[in-house]
C-alpha cells in the first residue's frame, strides 16, 4: 500500500521512479501555509538552489562508500595473533593506538568465542602492547587469553562487558604526574563486565564498575558514583572517590583507602554497610589484589602499602551490601556443615575409628 502510494505521487508529477526525483531541489517549495514565528524569516534559497551542471555530474548517490571496518586495528591483532588462534601459541603484539581506534579488543574477541566459546585461550595468550590515547571502549567484550597494556590513556567504556580478558593501563613513560591525583580514563568503566581483571594506576571518571557483575579492578581514584549498581566482582580504589558511592550495589565488595578518613560522607548508605578489614580472608584477598595491582603497573601507591601493611591496611574500609554478606555467610554455613557431615560419616564408617 505504501509502496503504490508512492507511485502514484510519482505519477503526479510525471516520473517512474524515486531515481527521477532524487536530488531534484526543482521540485521543493516552501509551504506558505507554515507561518510559524521561528521559521518565517528563514531564508531557504541556498537549499533549494540547484547545483550548475559543470560542479556536478551526479544529483544522487552513484558510488558505494568505502566499508569502514577494512583497516580497523582489530583486523591487524587478528592476522597478527594468527598463531595463538590456530595453534594457541602465545603471541606479542605491539602497536599504537589513536582515540579512532574504537572497541579495540572486541573483534579479536570474538573470533577467539567462534573458535574456543566462553572457554577462551589459556592466560596471557595474546598480550598487547599500545602506546597514545585509546578511543571508547577499549577492551569492549574482552575473551579470557587476551591482555591489553596501555601505556597512555583512554576514552570513556574502557572494559565494556569485560568478559574474562585483563586490561592495564599506566601512564605515558617519562610523565612527571602523581597518578593516584590525574584522570588517565574516562568514564563508565567496566560497564555490564562479567569476569576478567583490571590494573588502572590513575584515576577514572565517573561511573567506574556500574553494573559490574564479576570482574575485578583496582585503581587509584575514582569520581562520582563508584560500583553503581554493581552486582558481583571486586573493586580496590587506593586514592580518593567522589560522591554516591555504591549507590544500588547490591553485590560484589569494594575496599576503599580511607586516607583522608572521610569515606563514609561520600558513600550511599542506602544498600551497604562499612567495615574495617579485619577478617584474615579480606586481608588476603586485598593484599593479592594489590599485589597483582603493582606486579602489572609497577604503582608507587601499592608498592607503599605493601612496603607497610601494618600500617595501611587498617586505613582500609569493606564496602560490603547487606543482602550479598547474609548469602556468603549462609554459604560459607553450607560448606560448613558439608564438612562436618563429612568428618561424621568417616568416622561412622572408619574400622579403624
Amino acid at each position: 500500500m505504501l509502496a503504490e502510494d508512492v507511485r502514484e505521487y510519482l505519477a503526479e508529477i510525471g516520473c517512474r521512479s524515486m531515481d527521477e526525483i532524487i536530488g531534484r531541489f526543482d521540485l521543493l517549495e516552501r509551504n506558505p501555509e507554515v507561518d510559524h514565528w521561528k521559521i518565517k524569516n528563514l531564508d531557504l534559497t541556498a537549499m533549494l538552489a540547484m547545483p550548475e551542471e559543470s560542479k556536478t555530474n551526479a544529483m544522487r548517490c552513484i558510488e558505494k562508500q568505502e566499508p569502514k571496518i577494512d583497516n580497523i586495528l582489530d583486523l591487524e591483532l587478528i592476522r597478527a595473533a594468527d598463531k595463538a588462534l590456530s595453534e594457541k601459541q602465545p603471541v606479542e603484539i605491539s602497536r599504537t593506538i589513536r582515540n579512532t581506534d574504537r572497541t579495540t579488543g572486541a573483534m579479536l574477541s570474538g573470533k577467539i568465542a567462534t573458535l574456543y566459546g566462553s572457554a577462551g585461550l589459556p592466560d596471557g595468550t595474546i598480550k598487547c602492547r599500545f602506546t597514545g590515547s585509546a578511543g571508547q571502549s577499549f577492551g569492549a567484550f574482552l575473551a579470557p587469553g587476551v591482555e591489553l597494556y596501555l601505556e597512555g590513556d583512554a576514552n570513556d567504556y574502557l572494559g565494556k562487558g569485560l568478559s574474562g580478558g585483563r586490561i592495564i593501563v599506566v601512564p605515558p613513560a617519562g610523565s612527571v604526574f602523581e597518578p593516584d591525583k590525574n584522570i588517565i580514563i574516562g568514564n563508565t568503566v567496566l560497564y555490564g563486565a562479567t569476569r576478567g581483571e583490571i590494573y588502572i594506576s590513575g584515576v577514572t571518571g565517573e561511573r567506574f564498575a556500574v553494573r559490574n557483575s564479576g570482574a575485578n579492578a583496582v585503581v587509584e581514584g575514582v569520581g562520582n558514583h563508584c560500583c553503581e549498581y554493581m552486582t558481583g566482582g571486586r573493586v580496590v580504589v587506593l586514592g580518593k572517590t567522589g560522591s554516591n558511592f555504591a549507590a544500588g550495589m547490591s553485590g560484589g565488595i569494594a575496599y576503599v583507602f580511607n586516607e583522608s578518613g572521610n569515606f563514609d560522607y561520600y558513600c550511599n548508605m542506602g544498600m551497604v554497610e562499612l567495615s574495617l578489614v579485619e577478617e584474615l580472608s579480606d586481608i588476603s584477598e586485598l593484599n593479592e589484589l594489590i599485589d597483582r595491582h603493582h606486579m602489572f603497573t609497577h604503582s608507587k601507591k601499592a608498592r607503599m602499602i605493601l612496603d607497610d601493611p601494618d600500617k595501611y591496611i587498617p586505613m582500609f574500609i569493606k564496602v560490603e551490601p547487606y543482602d550479598y554478606k547474609k548469602v556468603l555467610q549462609e554459604q560459607e554455613l553450607e560448606e560448613l556443615r558439608k564438612k562436618i557431615a563429612d568428618v561424621e560419616m568417616d568416622v561412622e564408617y572408619d574400622p579403624k575409628s
